[in-house]
Protein backbone atom coordinates (compact mmCIF):
# COMPACT_ATOMS: atom_id res chain seq x y z
CA UNK A 1 0.00 0.00 0.00
CA UNK A 2 1.38 3.38 -0.93
CA UNK A 3 0.52 6.82 0.47
CA UNK A 4 -2.24 7.52 -2.08
CA UNK A 5 -3.90 4.16 -1.39
CA UNK A 6 -3.70 4.76 2.37
CA UNK A 7 -5.27 8.20 1.98
CA UNK A 8 -8.09 6.76 -0.11
CA UNK A 9 -8.79 3.95 2.37
CA UNK A 10 -8.81 6.29 5.38
CA UNK A 11 -11.00 8.74 3.47
CA UNK A 12 -13.59 6.05 2.78
CA UNK A 13 -13.56 4.72 6.34
CA UNK A 14 -13.80 8.14 8.02
CA UNK A 15 -16.00 9.86 5.40
CA UNK A 16 -13.47 12.72 5.31
CA UNK A 17 -12.26 14.26 2.07
CA UNK A 18 -9.03 12.99 0.57
CA UNK A 19 -7.47 16.43 0.92
CA UNK A 20 -8.34 16.54 4.63
CA UNK A 21 -6.84 13.08 5.19
CA UNK A 22 -3.79 13.98 3.11
CA UNK A 23 -3.20 17.18 5.07
CA UNK A 24 -3.57 15.36 8.37
CA UNK A 25 -1.21 12.58 7.34
CA UNK A 26 1.37 15.10 6.11
CA UNK A 27 1.14 17.00 9.42
CA UNK A 28 1.62 13.78 11.41
CA UNK A 29 4.64 12.71 9.38
CA UNK A 30 6.14 16.21 9.54
CA UNK A 31 5.74 16.26 13.33
CA UNK A 32 7.46 12.88 13.63
CA UNK A 33 10.33 14.08 11.43
CA UNK A 34 10.80 17.27 13.47
CA UNK A 35 10.83 15.35 16.75
CA UNK A 36 13.42 12.88 15.43
CA UNK A 37 15.57 15.71 14.10
CA UNK A 38 15.63 17.21 17.62
CA UNK A 39 16.63 13.81 19.01
CA UNK A 40 13.29 13.03 20.65
CA UNK A 41 11.59 9.64 20.35
CA UNK A 42 7.97 9.44 19.22
CA UNK A 43 5.91 6.77 20.96
CA UNK A 44 2.36 5.83 20.04
CA UNK A 45 1.23 3.42 22.75
CA UNK A 46 -0.07 0.23 21.19
CA UNK A 47 1.46 1.04 17.80
CA UNK A 48 5.20 1.56 18.14
CA UNK A 49 8.12 3.89 18.70
CA UNK A 50 10.29 5.85 16.28
CA UNK A 51 13.72 6.91 17.48
CA UNK A 52 16.99 8.23 16.15
CA UNK A 53 19.83 5.73 16.12
CA UNK A 54 23.52 6.40 15.60
CA UNK A 55 25.37 4.22 13.12
CA UNK A 56 29.11 3.89 13.67
CA UNK A 57 31.64 4.52 10.91
CA UNK A 58 32.68 1.30 9.21
CA UNK A 59 34.46 -0.11 6.22
CA UNK A 60 32.59 -1.59 3.32
CA UNK A 61 33.15 -2.73 -0.22
CA UNK A 62 32.18 -1.15 -3.50
CA UNK A 63 30.06 -3.92 -5.08
CA UNK A 64 31.09 -2.89 -8.58
CA UNK A 65 34.86 -2.82 -8.10
CA UNK A 66 35.36 -4.73 -4.85
CA UNK A 67 37.47 -1.86 -3.51
CA UNK A 68 37.38 -1.16 0.23
CA UNK A 69 35.66 2.11 1.13
CA UNK A 70 35.07 4.02 4.36
CA UNK A 71 31.43 4.57 5.30
CA UNK A 72 30.98 7.61 7.56
CA UNK A 73 29.04 7.57 10.83
CA UNK A 74 25.47 8.74 10.44
CA UNK A 75 22.08 8.94 12.07
CA UNK A 76 19.28 6.59 11.05
CA UNK A 77 15.61 6.19 11.92
CA UNK A 78 14.62 3.18 13.96
CA UNK A 79 11.12 1.84 14.49
CA UNK A 80 10.05 -0.72 17.05
CA UNK A 81 6.56 -2.13 16.65
CA UNK A 82 4.37 -2.29 19.75
CA UNK A 83 3.51 -5.55 21.45
CA UNK A 84 0.00 -5.61 19.97
CA UNK A 85 1.37 -5.34 16.41
CA UNK A 86 4.03 -8.00 16.97
CA UNK A 87 1.42 -10.40 18.34
CA UNK A 88 -0.96 -9.69 15.46
CA UNK A 89 1.69 -10.59 12.89
CA UNK A 90 2.63 -13.81 14.63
Amino acid sequence: MNKAELIEKVSKETKLTKSAVSGTLDAILDSIQKALKKGDAVQLVGFGTWNRRKRKARTGRNPKTGATIKIAARNAVGFSAGKKWKEMLN
